[in-house]
């Protein structure tokens, strides 16, 4: 099965390390591509580049001031994201529950 076009799919647009960056960067707020370049340590056309594919996924949106770009996170594009991990939610927790038990089982036979 072909895999989707990283412009197309969120998930392919994130598998990217340094875009994944770009959006803990910008869980602080909105900021210019040239701050994100630096931060990145990255040409600005490189940060560019990815923020396009960010952006065309819907994941952060683009405002103009003056000769700037702004980017800023667009919390609808993650809901995708954020529907599908939330799924594994269920296992973490038993699966924490299940070691707390064990180790609160652990605890009870020191004691005796």
């Amino acid at each position: 099965m072909a895999r989707a076009a990283t412009t197309s799919d969120v998930f392919n647009a994130i598998a990217e390390p340094r875009r994944r960056q770009i959006l803990v960067l910008l869980r602080a707020g909105e900021r210019p591509v040239t701050e994100l370049a630096q931060e990145l340590g990255l040409p600005q056309p490189g940060a560019s580049k990815h923020l396009r594919v960010l952006r065309e996924v819907g994941l952060v949106r683009e405002r103009r001031a003056g000769k700037q770009r702004l980017y800023a996170i667009d919390a609808q594009g993650l809901r995708t994201v954020h529907e599908w991990t939330g799924g594994f939610e269920q296992f973490w927790n038993e699966s924490f529950d299940r070691l707390d038990a064990y180790v609160q089982e652990l605890k009870q036979e020191r004691e005796e």
